[in-house]
């Protein structure tokens, strides 16, 4: 069974991209990109915190791109070959709601990260996060739409809540 996550990793991560552009040119593109990453590697190492979780999800497949291209007002799939699309059906959309939620508030962000130091995912790799984190000025610039909480609101609403009871167990919703 597959556990790795860069698939749903790398396609969440492009679909943010693809929906809330860099502001500039190449190197831009790049922080952006790394910002992205990062958030939606936490994100995904948050959701499918074990190996069997990881597992099941590259089992069963993520869900795709469909709900939050219609939330965005995304192009729809049918108009591409499906070999240009084929990527999409690993985004996940829990992922991607979250990894929005962290790229725009630096305190869940800052829980989030927290909350992966003892994960299985953490215990091989020295994971850096700098980038969502820590955002310099430039990094602010060139990731402006990824990091705007107006614009970013409908897709971090989606999920907003199941992340605050991931990041707070025992928190109820109702209070």
């Amino acid at each position: 069974m597959l556990t790795d996550l860069s698939p749903l990793i790398a396609a969440t991560a492009r679909w943010l991209t693809g929906a809330y552009p860099a502001s500039g040119g190449a190197l831009a593109t790049a922080l952006c990109e790394a910002q992205a990453r990062q958030a939606v590697t936490a994100a995904a190492w948050l959701r499918y915190p074990t190996e069997i979780d990881a597992g099941l999800v590259t089992m069963a497949g993520p869900g795709g791109a469909a709900r939050l291209d219609w939330i965005t007002g995304a192009e729809p799939a049918d108009d591409h070959p499906a070999e240009e699309w084929a990527w999409r059906t690993w985004v996940d959309e829990v992922v991607a709601s979250w990894a929005a939620v962290l790229l725009t508030d630096a305190e869940l962000a800052s829980l989030a990260v927290a909350a992966l130091a003892d994960g299985e995912h953490t215990a091989d790799t020295a994971a850096e996060f700098r980038r969502l984190l820590s955002p310099d000025d430039g990094d602010r610039r060139a990731a402006a739409l990824l990091r705007h909480p107006d614009l970013m609101a409908p897709v971090a609403g989606l999920h907003h809540d199941q992340l605050l009871v991931r990041l707070t167990p025992g928190r109820s919703l109702a209070a």
